[in-house]
C-alpha cells in the first residue's frame, strides 16, 4: 500500500486509520493499492480521513470520534446508532455516520463517472474510535457497500477485501486518472508495483463466440442398414405415434404454459431480478426532449433497455437501465453531457411502456440517476423505491444506480 498524505487528519481517530493502513506495507503482498490521506473529493459533503484506491475498487474512509471507548455499537444505516444501549445523538449532519459514508461514496462515484474514468465501485468504511469492542450491522446494510469497524489493521483490511471485488482490475493509466481527481500524483511504476496492471486486461467473457462444427468432405458415410418390409411398417407406426403424442402435448399444454422466468443478476451481493428487456436499432422513438432532438441529428447504432427489481432490507427498489451505442466517442461525450444536465429530457424506461409487475412503482419520477460513458457507449441507470417516496439524492438509491451500471442487458 502506497501512502499519499495531502493534509492533516480531520478526526482524532484519523491517526489510528493511517497507522492501520500503513501497517499493510508497500507492494501487493498484503493488498496493494494507494491510500490518499486527508482529502476531500469533488462533491464530498465532508473531508475524508482516507480514500483507498485498489485495483478492484475504491473505498472512502470516514473517522468518527466517540467521547470514550464502547463495548457494543449497533450501527444500522437507516436509524440512529446505539452505543452500549444508549442512542447516539447528533446535533448536525446525517442521522448517523453510515449515511454520510454512503453519501461520500456516491459523490466520488459521480465525479469519476462525469469524467469518463474507470467504472470501479465506490464503497465506504466508517472507522469508529477510540475503541469499539463489537459492531453489529444488519445483513441488508452490508450489501449496500458500507462497513462500520474499529480503527485497527485487521478490521480495516478485512473490510477492504470484502468491498473491493470488481470483476476486472483497473490498469495503471486509469488509476492515475482517478488519483488526479483526488489531487494525488503517483508514478506509473509505483502503481504497477502496487498491483495495477500496466495495460488494460481483455475481458474474454464479453467476446461473442460461435461454435462451428467441423466438416470433412472425405469423411465416409455410414452404410444404411437394410430393413425388411415388416420393419418399415412398424417404424412408420412408431413415428406416427410420436407425432400424435407431440401434437397432443402441445394442444393440452398451450393453455397452461407459462412464460420462461427472466434471469437475475448479482452485483456486490445484491440480487437484481429482471422483468423486461428490449433491443432496438433507433434511439429517437425511445427518447424525449433535447435528447430526442440529439438523436435526430446524431443517430445511434443501437439501444438496449432493461428493468429490474431488487430489495434493500424490507423495501423494494425498481432499477431501469438504458445502454446507447454511438458511432464514436465524440458523440458519446455529447450525449453524456446532455444527460447529466437538468431539464434536457432523457431515454424512456420500459416501465412507462407496460413493463411493470405487481407492486411496481407508477413511474421513475424523483429517481436517483447515474450516467456513465465508456468509449462510444453511454449507460443511464435510474432507481426508485417501489412503495415509498424517492429523492434524487437518496444515498441508498444512488448506491443502487452505481450497481446498476454493471448490469447486463
Amino acid at each position: 500500500m502506497h501512502l499519499v498524505r495531502l493534509g492533516a487528519e480531520p478526526t482524532k481517530v484519523g491517526a489510528d486509520i493511517r497507522a492501520a493502513i500503513a501497517a499493510w506495507g508497500a507492494g501487493r503482498s498484503v493488498l496493494g493499492g494507494v491510500a490518499v490521506l486527508g482529502c476531500r473529493p469533488p462533491g464530498s459533503p465532508r473531508e475524508l480521513d482516507a480514500v483507498i484506491v485498489l485495483p478492484r475498487g475504491v473505498i472512502v474512509v470516514l473517522g468518527v470520534d466517540l467521547p470514550e471507548p464502547v463495548l457494543k455499537l449497533d450501527a444500522p444505516v437507516g436509524t440512529p446508532w446505539t452505543v452500549d444501549g444508549w442512542p447516539l445523538v447528533r446535533t448536525e449532519g446525517k442521522v448517523n455516520p453510515a449515511q454520510e459514508g454512503l453519501e461520500s461514496a456516491a459523490a466520488l462515484a459521480r465525479s469519476l463517472q462525469s469524467r469518463g474514468l474507470e467504472p470501479l465501485p465506490v464503497a465506504a468504511v466508517v472507522a469508529v474510535g477510540p475503541y469499539v469492542g463489537q459492531v453489529t450491522q444488519p445483513t441488508a446494510d452490508l450489501h449496500r457497500g458500507v462497513r462500520v469497524v474499529s480503527p485497527n489493521t485487521t478490521s480495516v483490511l478485512s473490510a477492504a477485501r470484502e468491498l473491493a471485488t470488481y470483476e476486472g482490475p483497473c490498469d495503471a493509466a486509469s488509476a492515475l486518472g482517478l488519483l488526479r481527481v483526488l489531487d494525488a500524483e503517483v508514478p506509473g511504476d509505483t502503481l504497477i508495483a502496487e498491483g495495477f496492471p500496466a495495460s488494460p486486461e481483455v475481458d474474454l467473457a464479453g467476446i461473442d463466440t460461435m461454435l462451428i462444427p467441423k466438416y470433412s468432405e472425405d469423411r465416409p458415410r455410414a452404410a444404411a442398414p437394410r430393413s425388411s418390409p415388416r420393419g418399415k411398417v412398424l417404424g412408420a407406426v412408431a413415428a406416427l405415434a410420436v407425432v400424435f403424442a407431440l401434437v397432443g402435448a402441445l394442444v393440452l399444454g398451450s393453455s397452461s404454459a407459462s412464460p420462461p422466468e427472466m434471469p437475475s443478476q448479482r452485483v456486490d451481493g445484491v440480487e437484481f431480478a429482471q422483468h423486461a428487456t428490449d433491443r432496438v436499432g433507433e434511439c429517437g422513438p425511445g427518447s424525449y426532449g433535447d435528447v430526442q432532438r440529439f438523436f435526430q441529428q446524431q443517430p445511434c447504432r443501437g439501444l438496449r433497455r432493461g428493468i429490474f427489481e431488487s430489495r434493500l432490507g424490507p423495501s423494494s427498489v425498481a432499477v431501469s437501465i438504458a445502454i446507447v451505442d454511438l458511432p464514436d466517442a465524440r458523440a458519446a461525450t455529447e450525449l453524456r453531457k446532455l444527460l447529466e444536465s437538468a431539464g434536457t429530457g432523457g431515454i424512456s424506461d420500459l416501465l412507462s411502456q407496460g413493463g411493470g409487475w405487481p407492486g411496481a412503482p407508477r413511474d421513475f419520477g424523483d429517481s436517483a440517476r447515474s450516467v456513465q460513458q465508456t468509449a462510444n457507449q453511454v449507460r443511464v441507470v435510474q432507481a426508485v423505491w417501489s412503495q415509498r417516496r424517492s429523492h434524487p439524492d437518496d444515498p441508498e438509491l444512488r448506491a443502487m444506480t452505481e450497481r446498476g451500471l454493471r448490469l447486463n442487458v
